[in-house]
């Protein structure tokens, strides 16, 4: 058997802002690394291998809560939100002719102006998900979460998700059926049981 787990990076201040980030390099704020400080990866996920996507905000969550240096793939780069980057998602909402709107009527279809479908982005990560052979962890973004959990569970991105991206749990996937495990998987506190 063959899992992925993923793993959604730390708040940048673009997130608290509700900015759409995607492929802009934001950092973690100083909250998120002294949080992520805090936590540490749960057996077996602390051996297996780790990736990461290039931006700093996924490479910097993956070193802090593995303490080693990830791997890094341009596959688990941000989808590109094109025009809308650095735009907030509640602004474009209110305008009407904006073509923004909430992600349980996008489809996968769905392409922000100049930028990237769930659809393509399935594409673009594919061929990096066959490469994989053991148990991976892979720090990411949630767009990316979005469209790999989608598959595993059957979702077309219409109608509300049957899941919910929460920071600092894992998402485990069986890559070999695309089935997806039904709970995430909590991160460890580094001070328990001291």
């Amino acid at each position: 058997m063959t899992r992925l787990a993923l793993l959604r990076h730390g708040h940048t201040e673009w997130n608290r802002a509700g900015r759409i980030q995607g492929r802009s390099d934001i950092p973690l704020d100083a909250d998120a690394r002294a949080e992520l400080s805090g936590y540490c990866l749960p057996a077996p996920w602390n051996m297996a291998a780790i990736w990461s996507s290039p931006l700093s905000r996924a490479a910097e969550t993956a070193r802090l809560v593995s303490g080693r240096t990830p791997n890094t793939s341009e596959a688990l780069t941000e989808m590109n939100w094109g025009n809308w980057e650095g735009e907030r998602g509640a602004a474009l909402i209110g305008i009407p002719d904006s073509g923004y709107c909430h992600i349980e009527d996008w489809g996968w279809n769905f392409r922000p102006p100049g930028g990237e479908s769930p659809a393509e982005l399935w594409e673009r990560i594919t061929p990096w998900l066959e490469t994989l052979s053991s148990d991976t962890l892979a720090v990411c973004h949630i767009g990316i979460m979005r469209v790999i959990l989608a598959k595993a569970w059957g979702w077309d991105f219409a109608g509300p998700a049957p899941f919910k991206i929460k920071r600092n749990r894992l998402y485990v996937v069986d890559l070999d059926n695309m089935q997806p495990q039904a709970d995430p998987i909590r991160l460890l506190r580094r001070d328990a049981g001291k």
